[in-house]
């Protein structure tokens, strides 16, 4: 029996950089369990991991990939944990995500619903506690308030969208192609316009009067100025990504005139900053929105190990949902 696994051993682009491994499978040693890999998914933090230009990189040579999801399949006897064959756990962050299967111990292991679909299972880690956590950190937001954004067909963006929603919030929803407006209004999005000087101008027309209380930037550049003027006085803006690798610009008008406040988000610092306890509870705040009210991620293609570097190039291209790797 072996392992696939992808990595790399200096920093690139994903292209020339990431190796598929296949190595054997080594025996379980006391207090360890073996987690066989059922979804992995790809986010702009990986490729900035594999790049080397993210906040926090791993050790070289690395296993690529954050966040994915698998079944536990082999216990040590000799192993204390409550977990058992079976039962579905986040894969292990640190020791990467893009791998057939993982030996760990089960100290901080997450365990994920079995009623929640794996694909989806998948992607609840990053983004969705990004979006529950801006919408709920910086911002006393009360329903009919107006939250604008950038990238809104981003997996983020769409969870931003859903949780609006379902709070009685509004959503002014900034995209780069028209055709994604009719998708995100089927996930509850109220104003979906391209991310352009001449419709940021029309933003009172369309929400009636009404200007946002909290702005969300994952682009940077020229977009955070339109982001801006879609503010109301004394709004804020978080920055939480900066997908183009522009420079942020701010208006200085509007820090002036209209007191808006400009902020930024690390999901990964929270995660770094709070105890195993809070961040289950976070987990299953999502596990419950995902049961209860629908809470999904759309899903744009899935790719197996073998086909990692056309899974990256299809989630480097245009479109809306995240693309999964399968075990």
């Amino acid at each position: 029996m072996s392992e696939l696994r992808i990595t790399y051993d200096r920093h690139g682009p994903a292209q020339e950089v990431l190796k598929l491994e296949e190595v054997p499978l080594v025996d379980l040693n006391p207090g360890q369990l073996r987690i066989r890999m059922d979804y992995a998914n790809i986010n702009p933090s990986d490729l900035g991991m594999i790049g080397g230009t993210y906040g926090r990189l791993p050790q070289l040579p690395a296993v690529a990939g954050r966040e994915g999801v698998g079944t536990v399949e082999a216990i040590h006897p000799e192993t204390r944990t409550s977990l058992k064959t079976g039962d579905r756990v986040r894969m292990p962050e640190s020791l990467g995500a893009w791998r057939s299967h993982v030996i760990c111990e089960p100290d901080g292991l997450i365990k994920v619903p079995s009623d929640i679909p794996a694909e989806q299972a998948a992607t609840l880690f990053i983004n969705p506690p990004t979006a529950l956590l801006l919408l709920e950190q910086f911002v006393d937001l009360k329903p009919g308030d107006w939250v604008i954004q950038n990238a809104a067909n981003s997996s983020v963006g769409t969870w931003v969208i859903q949780l609006c929603k379902l709070r009685g919030l509004h959503t002014i929803n900034l995209v780069r192609r028209s055709e994604l407006a009719d998708p995100l209004r089927a996930l509850g999005a109220d104003v979906v316009i391209e991310d352009n000087d001449d419709n940021i101008k029309q933003i009172k027309t369309l929400t009636g009067g009404n200007l946002a209380k909290l702005a969300l930037n994952s682009v940077g550049g020229a977009s955070v100025i339109r982001l801006i003027r879609g503010l109301a006085d004394g709004g804020t803006c978080v920055t939480f990504g900066g997908m183009v690798g522009d420079p942020i610009r701010f208006p200085t008008r509007n820090l002036i005139f209209n007191d808006v406040h400009l902020c930024g988000f690390w999901m990964d610092k929270w995660m770094r900053s709070h105890s195993q306890d809070e961040i289950q509870a976070l987990y299953n705040r999502l596990f419950d929105l995902v049961k209860t009210n629908g809470l999904s991620s759309p899903i744009a293609g899935t790719y197996s190990l073998r086909e990692t570097v056309d899974a990256i190039q299809a989630a480097s291209s245009p479109r809306m949902g995240k693309v999964l790797i399968r075990g």
